[in-house]
């Protein structure tokens, strides 16, 4: 595991200082995207996160659980931009959720950010985990499911649409790369459609994964 602390003693993390990925690492399928984006690192701001789990999906008309099947919308417009740039959508009206751009502009196909560690910024990110709640967030839940991680990190509509791949607000950096024998794959998290695709990368036994939960229809 990667320590919270920085190890020069500054307030940066030596992995959130690493070198960021290019638009040609995003200008690939989702599915070989998403397990290499494991060990990487997200960065927004002061607070920085080591990617341990995401689900890619795929593009129209191919992927039923993706956001792109049925075509283009006002709502996932950024998702057939150019690869390399952050889509957040609002889910269940009270979440947001944030992935990364995959493919040749028009295509539109995406990675889901499902969880991963705080490296950097804790204390920002878990004063934010912790506003109105009646108990301190764990450092392991601090970025523990994708709307977790979207909170931690301070993403919502605003950061819709911006570029991960030039200088700015937001950056993903090269990190340390998962090995390939510590990397897991399996059905992707809570949907109804498209749900036996193996598209969901996780580093076997690291305790920031979210746990695993089936679709269950809800009750009329």
């Amino acid at each position: 595991m990667v320590t919270l602390m920085p190890a020069d003693g500054s307030g940066e993390h030596p992995l959130a200082g690493s070198a960021p990925l290019t638009r040609e690492f995003f200008d690939r399928p989702t599915h070989e995207v998403a397990p290499d984006l494991l060990g990487r690192v997200f960065v927004h701001g002061p607070v920085a996160v080591r990617l341990t789990e995401v689900e890619a999906y795929g593009m129209p008309g191919e992927d039923p659980a993706s956001h792109t099947y049925r075509g283009r919308t006002p709502r996932n417009a950024v998702m057939f931009g150019p690869p390399g740039h952050l889509y957040v959508y609002f889910t269940y009206g009270m979440h947001f959720c944030a992935n990364l751009t995959c493919l040749p502009e028009g295509i539109g196909s995406g990675v889901l950010l499902r969880a991963g560690e705080v490296i950097s910024g804790i204390e920002v990110a878990l004063a934010r985990r912790s506003a109105g709640a009646s108990r301190t967030v764990a450092e392991r839940d601090l970025a523990r499911g994708p709307a977790r991680l979207a909170v931690a990190l301070g993403l919502a509509r605003e950061q819709n649409g911006l570029d991960a791949c030039v200088p700015g607000p937001i950056s993903v950096r090269a990190g340390e790369p998962a090995t390939a024998g510590s990397i897991m794959s399996g059905p992707r998290t809570g949907i109804s459609s498209g749900r036996e695709t193996p598209w969901r990368f996780w580093i076997d036994g690291d305790r920031t994964v979210s746990p695993y939960r089936p679709h269950v229809p809800r009750r009329r």
